[in-house]
């Protein structure tokens, strides 16, 4: 049973509501050991001193700040924690926004909110006043002495809040010189931008989180399996797909058009299978904000 990383209250106007603030992911990386090729012993990290080589403990350590070369401005963790220490426990709701106003570039870690107890009744209010608005609360709170900036959502009676990145932390494109290579000669023709049109319309489809697993991640698991069973597991690399030149542009959207309408009228393609048609929209209504929520929390991960 996960247990809460984290407790303070979220504060709404006048309204302090009691919440825990739960992780709402489970890391599956497949993390290796270091060790020493010749024997297999586990290689162990330490921390040590530079001037004198010996080994520092960890109650020992203090953070620096390096303002020059070598020079130093040392801080404890007591004046760390003294920085701010009325709102270190409180999630400060400033802002109510349209989540269509966020560009995902700027979530971090996703995290569930959950209701102290007692403040049952004070979180299902926020919940659901959010959720009949569709709107995304902005608001600061302070996660493991480094203040946050994050995004709280409602959908199905839970809250949900992803830290987000400040402005300054995002590299603006026009910062990053080379980003879009050289100007092309021609720019696309309207027939190519409409058949690539028909090609994104013919691979649309609900966006279903459960139908993309880690294929590279069992492939591992697999190979580990092998190589445990004593199995040679080498294999031939395979090639990088090369770019389509500019002259192909057109074929290669014909072919793959073809390819999907093949797959299509032959009900062969296991992908194909698997999809289900997009539903269409009029144009005037906005998407519910549940379904946008869960594209943009897959976004920011």
């Amino acid at each position: 049973m996960a247990r809460a990383i984290w407790t303070g209250t979220s504060t709404f106007g006048l309204l302090n509501v009691p919440v825990k603030l739960y992780s709402a992911v489970s890391s599956k990386a497949i993390r290796f050991r270091e060790l020493r090729g010749e024997d297999g012993s586990r290689v162990r990290h330490k921390r040590v001193a530079e001037a004198d080589g010996e080994e520092v403990a960890y109650e020992d350590l203090v953070k620096g700040y390096e303002i020059s070369p070598e020079q130093f401005v040392i801080l404890s963790r007591e004046e760390l924690e003294s920085l701010d220490p009325k709102r270190s426990k409180a999630i400060e709701i400033e802002d109510f926004v349209d989540l269509d106003q966020i560009d995902p570039i700027y979530f971090n870690q996703p995290y569930y909110l959950g209701p102290a107890p007692g403040a049952e009744r004070a979180y299902a209010l926020l919940a659901e006043a959010m959720g009949e608005q569709r709107k995304v609360a902005i608001a600061r709170f302070v996660l493991r002495n480094r203040e946050s900036l994050c995004a709280i959502r409602a959908g199905d009676g839970i809250l949900t809040l992803a830290t987000m990145r400040f402005a300054d932390e995002v590299v603006p494109a026009s910062q990053l010189e080379g980003l879009l290579g050289e100007e092309p000669e021609t720019p696309p023709r309207e027939q190519e931008v409409e058949m690539a049109k028909q090609l994104i319309d013919s691979l649309s489809t609900d966006f279903d989180p459960g139908s993309y697993e880690d294929e590279y991640r069992a492939e591992l698991l697999a190979l580990i399996e092998r190589k445990a069973a004593g199995e040679d597991v080498l294999a031939a690399k395979a090639e990088a797909p090369k770019a389509t030149k500019a002259p192909d542009l057109m074929a290669a959207l014909e072919e793959s058009l073809a390819a999907i309408k093949g797959d299509e009228l032959s009900g062969g393609a296991e992908r194909q299978a698997k999809r289900k048609p997009a539903a269409k929209k009029p144009a005037a209504k906005k998407a519910p904000a549940k379904a946008k929520s869960k594209s943009r929390a897959k976004s920011a991960k």
